[in-house]
């Protein structure tokens, strides 16, 4: 059985269009010694098709998994863990690029750092105009970072098995869906663990109107119900609470508004 020194995992749903690209970065990096574990989640277009024939164009080294139905992205993710052997678990989407160096960045700060177990990188923004912002977050986040907003990027990051073992994975529940992320930090926080920003951008994630399209108002309580639980887990000044109210309002900003400062906020990192 092999044994690969880094397991990609991505979910995937409905990225027909630009799965090969996601793939085809992963092919490109600089350090070789990786599979890459598919999970198919219920797509209704032609995305376990595109899987599917890369999967066959690189056997060795990719895996492909299909959900019967959709059920979101943690699940579709600890499937994935579930058959991962790889000392290092990075993640990649769909519908995103990275640089070529960008494993091998991760890997060597990893490998640096024994006390750290998860590293992500800066993280630019894109559509079909071409790269308009970047997030960066905290060389190293600290408990009080967590109400403010999740303090790794999740597409870029790559963290050490030992630390998804320990935490059991992502929680499944429909109070975390789209913040998966962000509560498995939490969890990992709690349990000891402890991580590391690299300040150069080696991923860019995808965020044009289909990515607006999904930033539905309960997945900004979710947000909320996050934040409020850090400040209870991390035994956090009572007044962090405040933070939590933060994503409800700006849910309900009309969504000429929110895209205004959205795009605003991201393109002054730039």
């Amino acid at each position: 059985m092999r044994m690969p020194k880094i397991s990609v995992i991505m979910g995937i749903y409905n990225c027909s269009d630009t799965l090969e690209e996601a793939i085809e970065c992963i092919q490109a990096q600089t350090v070789t010694d990786w599979e890459l574990i598919l999970c198919d989640d219920g797509s209704t277009d032609d995305t376990f098709q595109v899987a599917e024939r890369c999967q066959k164009q690189d056997q060795t080294r990719i895996l492909l998994l299909r959900n019967e139905q959709n059920l979101g992205l943690n699940a579709t993710l600890n499937r994935c863990l579930s058959v991962a052997s790889g000392q290092y678990i990075a993640r990649m989407d769909g519908d995103d690029r990275c640089a070529p160096n960008r494993f091998a960045v991760e890997l060597a700060a990893l490998e640096a750092e024994p006390d750290i177990s998860i590293v992500s990188t800066d993280m630019s923004f894109f559509d079909e105009s071409g790269v308009w912002g970047k997030i960066s977050h905290p060389d190293y986040p600290e408990k009080k970072d967590f109400v403010h907003s999740s303090p790794f990027c999740h597409a870029p990051c790559m963290v050490r098995k030992e630390a998804y073992d320990a935490v059991g994975g992502y929680s499944v529940s429909d109070r975390l869906l789209r913040v998966e992320d962000y509560h498995l930090w939490l969890k990992m926080y709690c349990a000891g663990y402890r991580g590391h920003n690299i300040h150069q951008v080696l991923y860019q994630m995808r965020d044009d109107r289909n990515a607006y399209n999904r930033r539905k108002f309960r997945y900004r309580l979710n947000e909320a119900y996050v934040i409020a639980l850090s400040v209870k887990k991390l035994n956090l000044p009572f007044w962090n609470y405040g933070y939590a109210l933060r994503p409800v309002f700006v849910g309900l900003l009309p969504r000429w508004l929110y895209d205004h400062l959205h795009k605003r906020r991201l393109g002054e990192n730039v």
